[in-house]
């Protein structure tokens, strides 16, 4: 790959600085026996290897990029300005406590409002993810071993494959009737979950991923990832940017219709 010279080209070779970081730490400590395990106040788990990734990726960029801010989904956020790092250190907890591979670390830097580096790192299934604005979208193993992304160019619904995370999410935001609209609308339904949905997205291998009920260290990577490799990434209510709470990812030729069926019903409106 020859990253196309952006002004986010140096932060995206940081940003897979900090992957290989992450990576280490936290595939060394995948199946350990001793992982310390705890429930945050929202009732999901946290464990020792996400604290101390987080708060390695903030040491890297305390150093390297000094005045920018930071926001981490474990200990929140911290400096002021236009530019800000936004961190999960490990999307996909539960998969990782339980051992299963699918769980990611995910960086991405917002300029104000708008994500234009995105990392996703999933070192237990060998792939990673990146974008930045102007450079599309590639996976691989590193810079130099990557190839490029490209959504889908599915444009019937009943010939599409849908991704998701979980139906009680959809059920508890009262959203359930829409979702199930949609997946009978769809050739295909599979829960691959979390990141890994909307990576699929971005390689042409998914057509549509939905999430209800999501935070933005879950989104801003993903969404610079998707929109550069040609597909649209909004809300349920069709604004685009990771901060609107929930995330639908598609080619972009399917992407009205769905957000009409996940409307259909909508408890919530």
């Amino acid at each position: 790959m020859r990253l196309v010279a952006t002004t986010y080209e140096e932060d995206l070779r940081l940003a897979h600085v900090m992957a290989d970081q992450a990576d280490s730490l936290t595939m060394s400590r995948f199946t350990a026996t001793d992982l310390t395990v705890t429930t945050k106040p929202d009732l999901t788990p946290v464990t020792d290897a996400d604290s101390a990734a987080e708060e390695l990726l903030r040491s890297t960029l305390a150093r390297a990029r000094s005045r920018d801010a930071v926001l981490g989904e474990e200990t929140g956020g911290t400096g002021h300005g236009p530019r800000r790092w936004v961190l999960d250190p490990i999307d996909g907890t539960r998969n990782f406590v339980r051992g299963v591979p699918v769980w990611a670390t995910l960086i991405a830097l917002m300029d104000g409002s708008e994500p234009v580096v995105g990392m996703v790192s999933a070192p237990a299934l060998g792939r990673r993810w990146w974008a930045a604005t102007g450079t599309g979208a590639w996976t691989g193993r590193s810079l130099s071993a990557a190839s490029r992304c490209r959504v889908s160019a599915v444009d019937r619904l009943a010939a599409a494959s849908l991704s998701y995370s979980s139906l009680s999410g959809w059920e508890q935001q009262g959203r359930l009737d829409g979702f199930l609209n949609l997946t009978r609308q769809v050739s295909r339904t599979r829960g691959y979950g979390d990141f890994w949905s909307h990576m699929l997205v971005a390689e042409g291998a998914v057509d549509v991923s939905c999430e209800p009920e999501v935070s933005l260290w879950d989104l801003a990577a993903v969404a610079v990832i998707v929109r550069e490799a040609g597909g649209t990434f909004t809300d349920l209510a069709g604004r685009s940017g990771p901060d609107g709470g929930s995330a639908v990812c598609s080619n972009g030729r399917l992407h009205a219709e769905v957000l009409r069926l996940l409307r259909t019903g909508d408890a919530t409106g």
